[in-house]
């Protein structure tokens, strides 16, 4: 697709378009058996707890003994986040929790981004300030490269997830891919490869009821509707016939005849012997057609929750209730407000829902929580950069070749081979001073381990240096506290930009990165001591914030006017920088499994919808000695970070 082809027009291009998807795909699917497949982790495993006054110990018992399910139920939910390609790859590959879900989607809808000129910009409320938040980095390329050459390459970014998304489709499952107007002719291209033009079952027009068109419609018919794609996998597709009720002009035009024998009103149907009476009491109502006319979300709706592309629980109710059985499992690989997973669960479907943007997946886990969802994994791609550097650098690339460009962009010249095997060390001499600079592997959490072995290579490698940066790409969460607890004025820990990959391949090399590439500090929780109350088989936990410090604004997609106001709100009132919170009374340094939630907008907790409640209080069953309590929280950018404390007995 590159520049030299541009003259070509959309339809010389769709041939090679489809290959290309066809062969990316494959090489996906061929990667699935081999030992450096995608994985997903568990950030977090949610068991919803909306309202802090619920200390019923019934409750609180029954959630202590789904502590133990995770990944040995027969299914648990699943939010992802991250790249719908990547997540795909892993739910094909299976892990050791979840077999392979080839051939076991019963019903897939999404709703891909088709406006090239969107602004998809985060408004961040915060006390007395609201914020303008560009996209985060890893969603600003990802939406480039989607539109980098307009609709060809919009297509390029959907032909093989298409393809994935068959791969996982069961034989009776079908798709309904919802579209407009910019691209919605040439996805059906697209699909009629990949599923068959003989397997497209209705083109259905969704009227919105709520017209737009502004200036743009002052000369042109005012637009109304999308459009939404539905084809099958199989010759057998599961369909449940959907009825709407008759309306009462319908009734009384129809249902005139009554013979007042107690069954109500009739119409007669059929012609000559085969007449019968049909009694509107025994009817289903009037079968769908292939318009649906059901209202777009209301401005003041209860449903609403201020996400540009959110559509309304009664869109899906219908596809959810038509193409899935109960029980069935459905998916959403563009979650956005998390309409899907939210009306799935009500309609006792399992799902799993993705996204690529950090706001949408907290908007979703936020709605999940709110409706008492059923307790479900709130996962990530494993090893990302490793996936990104691969797609970018190709597959020989070695983690080795990425430390190196890393030591280049700090400005670190790297240590010879024979002190530096690993190729991660690297040296910065300036006004007298000589500081060693570790950059930590992509594919593993630097912690606490990482930040010993620094200092100690501080103090001995050739002859000792005044200080060490450890620049990282993903961390404990609880590295603050590793730090703090270190107290070393010598080390300084440092973040390597999450789209330092995606920004190379952009620019093409280094040398145009070079100054341009900011190492962040990290931003640390604080808590007040936990305490512990013990009333017979259960205990009250007190768990009270203390204080957040975001130490890495510059990371945040702000302008300067922007910045200015956060960090007025964030010296006047940290806390009021957290969007969500959760408490594990007892973790176990690997899953987070949350019993106790408070969000931004969640009233149940406090009549505040800017501030999260600052304190939890809630039962759990008793346990005999000590607790390891982590508190984890997430700010209104997405960043995250935990502390863990080890609590005795009757309090600290």
């Amino acid at each position: 697709m590159g520049n030299g082809r541009v003259t070509n027009s959309l339809l010389e291009q769709l041939p090679e378009i489809i290959r290309e998807g066809r062969k990316q795909a494959e090489k996906i699917l061929e990667s699935l058996e081999g030992r450096h497949r995608v994985s997903l982790q568990t950030r977090e495993w949610v068991l919803p707890s909306k309202d802090t006054r619920d200390s019923d110990w019934i409750t609180a018992a029954n959630r202590q003994a789904h502590l133990g399910d995770e990944g040995t139920a027969d299914w648990t939910n699943r939010l992802i986040y991250g790249d719908n390609l990547l997540a795909m790859a892993a739910l094909l590959a299976g892990d050791e929790h979840t077999p392979s879900l080839r051939g076991k989607v019963d019903l897939i809808y999404i709703d891909p981004p088709f406006d090239s000129k969107a602004d998809y910009r985060t408004k961040v409320s915060l006390p007395g300030v609201e914020l303008e938040q560009k996209p985060t980095v890893i969603e600003q390329f990802a939406y480039s490269d989607t539109w980098s050459d307009g609709t060809a390459s919009y297509l390029a970014m959907i032909t093989p997830r298409l393809i994935l998304m068959r791969e996982l489709l069961a034989d009776t499952g079908s798709i309904y891919v919802h579209l407009d107007w910019h691209v919605g002719h040439y996805v059906k291209i697209v699909l009629d490869e990949i599923f068959g033009k003989d397997n497209f079952r209705r083109e259905v027009i969704w009227d919105r009821g709520n017209p737009s068109g502004g200036k743009a419609a002052a000369n042109n018919w005012i637009h109304s509707h999308d459009t939404i794609l539905y084809y099958y996998k199989g010759p057998d597709p599961y369909f449940n016939k959907i009825y709407e009720p008759y309306t009462d002009d319908y009734i009384a035009e129809r249902f005139t005849n009554n013979d007042g024998d107690g069954k109500g009103p009739y119409r007669l149907q059929g012609v000559g012997a085969d007449i019968r009476k049909q009694y509107l009491a025994d009817s289903k109502g009037k079968a769908c057609t292939s318009v649906w006319q059901l209202p777009d979300i209301n401005v003041m709706a209860k449903e609403r929750l201020d996400y540009a592309t959110q559509k309304p629980e009664r869109l899906l109710e219908r596809i959810i209730d038509a193409s899935s059985p109960e029980g069935g499992l459905v998916a959403d690989f563009n979650g956005g407000s998390g309409t899907t997973a939210a009306v799935a669960e009500k309609l006792g479907r399992r799902w799993i829902t993705t996204d690529l943007g950090k706001p949408a997946c907290m908007i979703m886990r936020k709605r999940l929580i709110d409706q008492g969802a059923k307790p479900f994994l709130y996962q990530a791609i494993g090893d990302y950069q490793v996936e990104a550097a691969k797609s970018s650098l190709g597959r020989s690339f070695r983690v080795g070749d990425l430390s190196g460009i890393v030591l280049s962009l700090y400005g670190a010249l790297p240590l010879q081979p024979e002190d530096n095997p690993l190729r991660n060390l690297g040296a910065v001499v300036y006004g007298g001073k000589k500081t060693l600079v570790l950059v930590d592997s992509p594919n593993k959490l630097t912690g606490d381990a990482t930040l010993r072995k620094a200092i100690a290579q501080r103090e001995h490698l050739l002859g000792g240096w005044d200080r060490v940066v450890v620049l990282g790409w993903n961390f404990e969460p609880s590295i603050g506290q590793s730090i703090t607890a270190l107290n070393d004025p010598r080390l300084e820990v440092l973040v390597i930009p999450p789209d330092l990959l995606d920004r190379l391949r952009k620019k093409g090399g280094i040398e145009k990165l070079r100054g341009q590439v900011r190492f962040s500090s990290l931003q640390y929780l604080t808590i007040k001591p936990v305490r512990r109350q013990r009333s017979g088989d259960e205990e009250q936990l007190q768990v009270t914030l203390d204080n957040y410090v975001l130490l890495s604004p510059e990371a945040i997609n702000l302008d300067e006017d922007n910045r200015k106001k956060l960090l007025k709100v964030a010296n006047a009132e940290p806390l009021a920088l957290i969007e969500y919170w959760a408490v594990d009374p007892d973790y176990d340094g690997a899953v987070f499994r949350s019993v106790w939630q408070d969000y931004r907008g969640n009233t149940a907790n406090d009549d505040d919808p800017l501030r999260v409640v600052t304190a939890a209080s809630f039962s759990v069953p008793h346990k005999k000695g000590e607790r390891r309590v982590c508190v984890r929280v997430v700010d209104v950018f997405g960043f995250e970070a935990e502390v863990v404390q080890v609590v005795t007995e009757g309090g600290k």
